[in-house]
């Protein structure tokens, strides 16, 4: 096995003015070179958070657990991304060896620099390319993309480019340095499905060409089960599942997995009502103790989830959840 990311007992707290809130708690997976990873769950399960730790982009008053370790291995051996400190050691994980497409594009982009320029610039930062080539490579890679007229859209200023746009041309910067890694958060949201599956496409073959390794953030079980070879399910800032992509989605354990995809339309049968998981997601700041499911769970087991945080069992193969239903307190 080719690793390429070890994350490690993934504990991040928020200093606010109602307290310390946990927002991702003791995560940990791994991630091969040349695999895509889906990251699934509700919005507020923590997924964006858990990526901005990566390459430690979350705000000063983020709080890491100690046990907490992320290593990134590279030809030269491997990175211990949280000893790093300094901005010169983070260029290593920010736009390096670590790229992140956003949900929001705007917020990528400076308004008053063109498009082109910033793509330039930052190819600059990361590699030794002269101006001219940095300007061929962005240029072709908003080609690439789906940016028709790619030499003019490369003058242009965000907001002068559609949503839709903006997000490709996103998409295009941070494929640009050939990152070991890309983290892509949300990153077909805006777009339409012709375009959206030939962004799909233009990962599967960067992971083809370049060995990258892609962490996959959406809310879409159907992108995740056409792009990921393997699905990690968060809830609250836990991991509840993890295993291969099919076989997480055909034969789901946890009850939250399986409440996910019993709420997706069936397209053969449109008659078949929508089967929505009852009630919402918590706030951080009302954590419930045991299992974090419990309050929204059918199958909870009265004494036990709601005491007791369940460990993570084998279901199959690599597939495996953390629910009391598989553990020996249940059968007891």
């Amino acid at each position: 096995m080719n690793r390429l990311l070890d994350v490690n007992n993934l504990t991040l707290q928020f200093d606010t003015d109602e307290g310390r809130i946990t927002a991702v708690d003791d995560v940990s997976f791994t991630l091969e070179a040349g695999k895509v990873m889906g990251l699934v769950g509700e919005s507020g399960s923590g997924k964006s958070v858990t990526a901005k730790a990566l390459m430690k982009l979350n705000p000063d008053n983020a709080v890491y657990g100690d046990d907490t370790k992320i290593a990134l291995h590279l030809e030269d051996g491997p990175v211990d991304v949280m000893s790093l400190q300094t901005s010169t050691d983070l260029k290593i994980i920010r736009g390096g060896a670590i790229s992140m497409i956003f949900q929001e594009p705007m917020a990528s982009f400076a308004p008053a620099i063109t498009i082109g320029d910033q793509m330039v610039e930052q190819l600059q930062i990361h590699t030794d390319m002269t101006t001219k080539k940095a300007r061929e490579v962005s240029i072709e890679m908003l080609d690439r993309v789906g940016i028709s007229d790619a030499s003019t859209r490369f003058k242009q200023f965000a907001f002068e480019l559609s949503g839709g746009m903006r997000q490709r041309a996103m998409i295009a910067m941070a494929l640009s340095t050939k990152p070991k890694l890309l983290i892509a958060d949300e990153p077909t949201t805006a777009l339409d499905v012709t375009i959206q599956a030939q962004v799909i496409d233009l990962m599967k073959d960067l992971v083809a060409e370049f060995g990258m390794g892609i962490i996959f953030i959406t809310h879409d079980l159907g992108v995740i089960a056409q792009t990921a070879d393997s699905v990690a399910v968060m809830y609250l800032g836990r991991l509840v599942e993890q295993g291969p992509v099919r076989e997480v989605i055909r034969k789901p354990a946890h009850p939250y997995t399986k409440g996910l995809i019993a709420a997706l339309p069936q397209l053969d049968d449109l008659d078949v009502p929508l089967t929505p998981i009852p009630g919402d997601i918590p706030s951080p700041l009302e954590r419930p103790p045991g299992c974090v499911f419990n309050t929204r769970c059918s199958v909870a087991i009265e004494g036990l989830c709601s005491r007791e945080v369940p460990r993570f069992t084998q279901i199959a193969k690599n597939h495996q959840a953390a629910c009391h239903l598989y553990t020996e307190e249940a059968v007891k």
